[in-house]
């Protein structure tokens, strides 16, 4: 794809030094899609602690499409709004290689707010959202997205906000994507419900078939209102939400009796102009007695060790089969972020920074 092709000059000559604190920053505020042009490379010296804080040296960082908003200098998840120069938001897996803290010890793995950069200072506040990860035999590499952010939005908002009953017909779009590979697999293998995954191309089609969807609609190609009709005549119990748009409203039109409506994401409104939802089969929501809801993964933070307690397990037991996209190398994170909004990417999108740590504090 020539767009991805263009940041191949962005990314020449810089690789990781581990002598050197490499961070990206935020060169222009992104119109449309992200482009080499809205990103700037910096080197310094390596920061040393003070008192009550640690030094993090980079694993992994996760990719998310919140992350152009940040670009943009919008709060989009409460955070701090970003200004140009700025090290961009992001999360991510770090080992404490330096520790002034005596609630924090060197070694030990975390995964929290690192931001797109090698290594970070922090004081471990509770703004951070800093969280051991435990040593349960399981890659440090999940912390990225399954066994994080990614898998705590899943949970929370089907296992949680959905109210999952064994037997639902459920719709969910973004179906290859980082949270609706897991939500698909917790529905089908957990639950028991029935999934009718949408998803762009017949590559990602033939893909959620093997991650828990019975079927499978091309919304680049079928008429997604039509296959919703011939999979599920007499309408959905539940639909989550990672796209938004004119899927969200087909749904709205299809739901049976006491339905649940997730919006997690809105993906297809992000970067094209009129694409946002009007909500025009609002109606049917009270004719159904059926439930919309949103839901900020932040919120439900309280659910943490469980939820990744019940992932954890799951995985091991196979029900639950992380599909992940990993891309190599620091220097590739502008191009990683580039891939989602042209729908390059499949599952939990993250970039391996340093790997696997040599050991586990």
């Amino acid at each position: 794809m020539p767009e991805l092709d263009a940041f191949a000059a962005l990314e020449a000559g810089h690789v990781i030094d581990d002598d050197v604190h490499q961070s990206w920053r935020i060169a222009r505020a992104p119109t449309g899609n992200v482009t080499p042009e809205d990103f700037t490379w910096h080197e310094a010296a390596v920061p040393e602690p003070g008192d009550g804080e640690v030094l993090l040296k980079t694993l992994y960082l996760g990719l998310a499409p919140v992350m152009r908003f940040y670009m943009q200098g919008l709060p989009a998840a409460g955070e701090v709004p970003l200004s140009l120069g700025d090290i961009i938001h992001g999360r991510g897996v770090a080992q404490i290689v330096k520790s002034r803290n005596a609630a924090w010890r060197e070694g030990e793995i975390v995964q929290g707010q690192l931001g797109w950069q090698t290594y970070k200072v922090s004081g471990m506040t509770a703004k951070e959202k800093f969280i051991r990860m435990p040593n349960n035999g399981l890659p440090a590499a999940l912390g990225a997205g399954v066994l994080g952010m990614k898998g705590m939005s899943a949970y929370a908002g089907y296992m949680i906000c959905g109210e999952p009953r064994a037997g639902d017909l459920t719709v969910l779009s973004g179906a290859a994507g980082g949270v609706g590979s897991l939500v698909s697999q917790m529905a089908a293998n957990v639950v028991g419900a029935k999934v009718i995954g949408i998803a762009g191309g017949p590559e990602k089609c033939a893909l959620i078939k093997r991650y828990g969807c019975a079927e499978a609609i091309d919304y680049k190609s079928d008429d997604v209102g039509a296959m919703l009709d011939a999979f599920l005549p007499d309408g959905l119990d539940m639909y989550f939400d990672n796209i938004g748009g004119k899927v969200l409203d087909l749904c709205l039109d299809r739901l049976r009796l006491r339905a649940r409506i997730i919006l997690c994401g809105a993906i297809s409104e992000y970067v094209e102009k009129g694409t946002t939802s009007s909500l025009p089969g609002y109606r049917r929501i009270g004719r159904t007695d059926s439930r919309l809801q949103g839901f900020f993964v932040y919120n439900y933070m309280d659910q943490w060790t469980i939820a990744m307690e019940h992932m954890a397990d799951w995985i091991k037991s196979g029900k639950l089969q992380p599909l992940i996209d990993e891309n190599q190398g620091f220097q590739s994170m502008p191009r990683a972020l580039a891939r989602m909004y042209y729908g390059r990417n499949v599952g939990v999108t993250y970039t391996s920074v340093r790997g696997e740590p040599d050991g586990w504090g």
